[in-house]
């Protein structure tokens, strides 16, 4: 990674760590505090751009709800052909930890992960999102030992998958049975193996209560985050202070910039500076042109960036003139963009494929086959007219789904709640009537077992 780079403002600090979403990198914040950066792979970033954005405004509107759990988001940016998160503290994962710990963490460290971790996926769930792709390597680590999730979405969005919130069950139950396989037979052990029966059995909420309630018959400060907190500090060693010159505003004067970062996102006035530092070091982030810049990438009209210009400390009137200009200068690439889009024929949306699955084969008691049906299209703008057909069900609804110009794949999902005693081969087909390629409808099928 580009080592003394900056995005946004945050230095670059050359310490990577590579993940399914794309490469963190630890950084410093236009504050001279520690933050981390994620960069996604581009081409994935520009399919899945809207889905991106769509995910962090939801951790955003999480967090600004006093949500505890999530690793802080600061902004999601754009630069040149880059796609950026940045994030709070930069923090070692699980993982990590674990391996500079020989694979093994102290049965009270692994409960107070577990607890925590089913406490936020579990509220997560209750606002109707989740993860989807949780482990040791998306589980970070603070200062004060907190277990902090980091990525939610980001991977589902980048792939244009719908994860159901079973998946994140099982990823927790997975995670759990890692940790506690290093634990010796004791009462300890013997909590955390019932945390995990409880977890497959009733969910999320049941493991926590379980561990909450299990922690009174254990011996006082059992389930402690001291160690971790420990753990955590000596991974990075001492924290750094300000950097000298990495104030709002500064540039180092050997740092090349990574070009004029563009926030993706609707920010709320009022956040701390960090966040205010959305459009690269040295460039004002109150004049009328922050909204319209956003605007203009969330729409993908255009792609171009400035370099980042050192911070000068202009007169008032100057700041103004500059904020004017900046607004006419935009208007007119506004204008033109539009008078471009007047001319270019819209295209039409066509549905040439169909894909549909199901999470899970076989469903077992009282649960849900959920399929998602993935309709791949030419990427024009219209409606998707489709059906989905059951195989106990007669009852025949016509559905619509309507899609963005540039979206090449949709998905269409399906939750099908079995209950009762008894064993059966259930199927679903999910039809697309119009508009297809080929003027026909198209289907797919896809089917699950159910036991009981």
């Amino acid at each position: 990674m580009r080592e003394g780079v900056t995005v946004a403002g945050h230095r670059l600090t050359g310490r990577t760590r590579i993940s399914e979403a794309g490469v963190w990198t630890d950084a410093v914040s236009p504050g001279g505090r520690p933050s981390g950066v994620l960069r996604f792979e581009p081409a994935a970033a520009a399919r899945a751009r809207e889905r991106l954005v769509a995910t962090v405004a939801d951790d955003l509107r999480l967090q600004r709800g006093g949500a505890a759990g999530l690793l802080p988001v600061v902004d999601l940016v754009a630069a040149r052909d880059e796609v950026w998160l940045i994030t709070g503290r930069a923090m070692p994962s699980l993982d990590e930890l674990l391996r500079s710990a020989g694979g093994h963490l102290d049965a009270g460290s692994v409960a107070a992960v577990l607890l925590e971790t089913a406490q936020t996926l579990a509220s997560v769930h209750a606002a109707g999102l989740t993860h989807g792709a949780f482990g040791a390597g998306t589980v970070v680590v603070s200062e004060d030992g907190a277990a902090l999730l980091a990525e939610r979405g980001l991977v589902a969005a980048l792939r244009g998958e719908h994860v159901p919130p079973e998946h994140d069950v099982a990823a927790w139950v997975t995670l759990a049975r890692r940790l506690a396989a290093g634990q010796t037979a004791g009462p300890e052990a013997d909590l955390l193996h019932r945390a995990i029966s409880a977890a497959t059995a009733h969910g999320l909420a049941a493991a926590r209560d379980t561990l909450l309630a299990g922690r009174e018959g254990l011996p006082p400060g059992f389930m402690t985050r001291d160690r971790l907190a420990r753990a955590a500090r000596d991974f990075f060693g001492p924290v750094p202070g300000p950097v000298p010159g990495s104030g709002p505003g500064s540039v180092p004067g050997s740092v090349p910039a990574a070009g004029e970062a563009v926030t993706l996102l609707d920010l709320p006035s009022g956040m701390d500076d960090d966040v205010l530092m959305r459009f690269g070091p040295g460039v004002p982030t109150e004049t009328p042109a922050e909204t319209t810049a956003a605007q203009i990438w969330r729409s993908g009209r255009t792609s171009a960036v400035a370099r980042a210009r050192p911070a000068a400390a202009p007169p008032r009137r100057r700041r103004r003139t500059t904020a004017w200009a900046g607004t006419a200068l935009l208007a007119i690439l506004i204008a033109a963009v539009i008078l471009w889009l007047r001319q270019t024929p819209a295209v039409e949306a066509a549905v040439s494929g169909v894909d549909v699955k199901v999470a899970k084969k076989t469903v077992r008691c009282d649960g849900t086959a959920d399929f998602v049906g993935v309709v791949t299209t030419n990427g024009g703008a219209g409606t998707i007219r489709y059906l989905w057909i059951r195989s106990d069900d007669r009852k025949r609804q016509e559905q619509e789904q309507r899609v963005s110009s540039g979206d090449t794949s949709v998905h269409l999902p399906l939750h099908w709640k079995v209950t009762g005693p008894g064993s059966f081969k259930g199927s679903a087909t999910l039809r697309v009537l119009s508009p297809t390629t080929t003027g026909k409808s198209i289907q797919d099928t896809a089917s699950f077992t159910y036991k009981c």
